[in-house]
């Protein structure tokens, strides 16, 4: 990067940093700390919840997701509209009226103190490593920047969230967000016109969606019903309607967020706006990512896009094989983009479509050569790269001061992420575990305190995470599937509280442990896509509750809510 990009990149996280310490003003009790004193307006509280799911995850591997697999990802998106008005009818009015700090404490009122803190239990391991997830995208960027192992730009990347999430709580948080998605929507706008104006000039972007089309790339819908497809219309409306159901419904790191609304209303136009914006925005990202893909069929592409471990193959005794995979796949690209030039002018011809598909399989087929190497030099080197796709193109074909602006804007889209899970998690430990379990009848300086303590110490855990989480492939697939272990059964548990008042106690505690057993041995033998576990969990929950209603002594009623 040039030195006008650093000075960007500085400028704007700084910025962040101190805006949001500013703007919150301290924390002296944990409404302010945990609701923002719940006054913020809904288009505050639209883009804080956009922010807290868009993280560096989303600008980063997103594209490259469709850089590798096409748009079909997109899919995964369809069932949130309907997961918000399911919220917006039943989850929010619920919340705001029992005036609670995380979702959990609803359930000790509606079953018992068990089901509380083992639903508690579930969301703390679920958040605890996906926040490691979310912290090591970042941390990719600065290694590729640097040339520096991510141990260390993991630390770093970490630390720097964990310094205002501690001091302000979920108001810095908050009006973080606010300010990171306006400059996240406009660096990308402004990042797809730059890809589309970088290509040859007999291609514009409609050639280069066609081209990318006659490679698989522009699948955007997909009607077959396939248990083992990960992203088909079903999966998304059905698999992602669970999903986003429960991750916005159950997860406090999303919770907490439409919990600082001034109102019921607030908290469910926010939301509303969620559904709007989020699967056009979703679209666009992987547009992006197609585009890059057709750019590449024009431009030389690297052998391998992660340049640290490009570097680390290059510097051993393997050097010389590998050099000589990278002239082969050289030769090949040459001949790629013979075709795929001629292709431009006659899209619709199928010789030079298929020669084109058979020159990148044989580019791939060259690729996978090149992995096994690195493997064969270091067993524990990252050979997914699709993760640095996009990063790569930023970094050598953006213009001046651009580059600083992407990767600010994919860091600040990170910060928000994990700032609001930061905030999350110690929000559940502190009121859910130390106030309730611990510590009960201390004082709100005493719980503040240790609020405060928790969010460094989540900040460690994940930090923990986050070493590990390159052997996991691509990061926004990751993260999903990790969510989708627990999920369904958090969700299932919720359902039953608002719809299944029969359920008592006891009888959802089991259910709850069942389901969770056998969502984790179906996604570990593999009977299908990751995205109905959801479905399965909370079906399981349900069933299993009812079952376990009728066999169980009968319970003492609780408060219902």
């Amino acid at each position: 990067m040039s030195l006008l990009d650093w000075v960007v990149l500085g400028i704007t996280l700084l910025s962040i940093v101190i805006y949001g310490i500013w703007k919150s003003s301290g924390s002296k009790n944990l409404d302010h700390y945990f609701l923002g004193d719940q006054s913020l307006p809904w288009y505050h509280v639209g883009l804080s919840v956009m922010a807290t799911q868009a993280s560096a995850i989303t600008f980063l591997s997103a594209p490259g997701q469709a850089f590798s697999d096409g748009m079909r990802f997109v899919q995964f998106y369809f069932g949130l509209p309907l997961a918000m008005i399911v919220l917006c009818i039943t989850f929010v009015p619920i919340f705001h009226r029992l005036k609670v700090y995380t979702a959990y404490e609803y359930l000790e009122q509606r079953f018992d103190l068990k089901t509380r803190a083992f639903t508690s239990f579930l969301f703390l391991i679920q958040r605890g490593l996906s926040t490691g997830i979310s912290i090591y995208a970042p941390a990719i960027i600065l290694s590729t920047i640097l040339q520096i192992d991510t141990v260390y730009t993991t630390l770093f990347t970490g630390g720097l969230v964990i310094v205002y999430t501690v001091y302000g709580g979920t108001k810095a948080v908050s009006y973080t967000q606010l300010l990171q998605m306006s400059i996240i929507f406009s660096g990308l706008f402004v990042a797809g016109i730059v890809v589309v104006m970088l290509l040859p000039d007999n291609v514009g972007m409609n050639k280069a969606l066609h081209i990318a089309g006659s490679m698989d790339r522009m699948n955007v819908i997909d009607w077959n019903f396939d248990w083992n497809n990960r992203y088909t219309v079903w999966t998304g409306l059905l698999g992602g309607f669970f999903l986003q159901l429960s991750y916005f419904g159950t997860d406090q790191s999303q919770v907490g967020r439409y919990l600082t609304a001034e109102s019921i209303n607030q908290s469910r136009l926010g939301l509303i706006m969620n559904a709007v914006i989020k699967i056009p925005m979703q679209f666009l990202i992987l547009l992006i990512g197609v585009l890059v893909f057709a750019f590449y069929q024009y431009n030389q592409p690297p052998l391998f896009f992660n340049s640290y471990e490009v570097k680390q193959i290059s510097n051993s005794a393997y050097k010389g094989e590998y050099k000589q995979l990278d002239e082969r796949y050289q030769t090949e690209f040459e001949q790629r983009k013979r075709y795929a030039t001629l292709l431009a002018d006659d899209s619709h011809n199928a010789d030079l479509r298929a020669q084109v598909k058979k020159s990148n399989l044989a580019m791939e087929d060259i690729k996978q050569e090149a992995t096994a190497l690195m493997k064969k030099n270091n067993k524990e080197a990252d050979t997914n790269d699709s993760n640095y796709v996009f990063l790569t193109f930023v970094t050598q074909y953006l213009p001046k001061g651009l580059v600083g602006l992407l990767i600010a804007i994919i860091f600040l889209a990170s910060m928000g992420s994990i700032a609001s899970a930061f905030n999350s998690l110690a929000s559940t430990t502190s009121v859910d575990i130390y106030k309730r379990l611990i510590n009960p009848g201390a004082s709100d300086k005493n719980y503040l305190r240790f609020s405060r303590l928790s969010t460094v110490g989540w900040g460690i855990i994940s930090i923990g995470m986050a070493l590990y989480a390159g052997k996991m492939g691509n990061l926004i697939e990751a993260v999903n599937i990790l969510g989708s272990l627990f999920y369904g059964t958090i969700l299932g548990i919720f359902v039953v509280a608002f719809y299944v008042k029969s359920v008592k106690g006891n009888a959802v505690f089991i259910a709850a442990l069942l389901a969770e057993l056998i969502v984790c041995l179906a996604f570990y033998y593999e009977v299908m896509a990751y995205l109905w576990l959801n479905v399965l969990g909370c079906v399981l929950v349900v069933a299993f509750g009812l079952i376990a209603e009728a066999l169980l002594p009968k319970q003492s009623p609780r408060i219902e809510g």
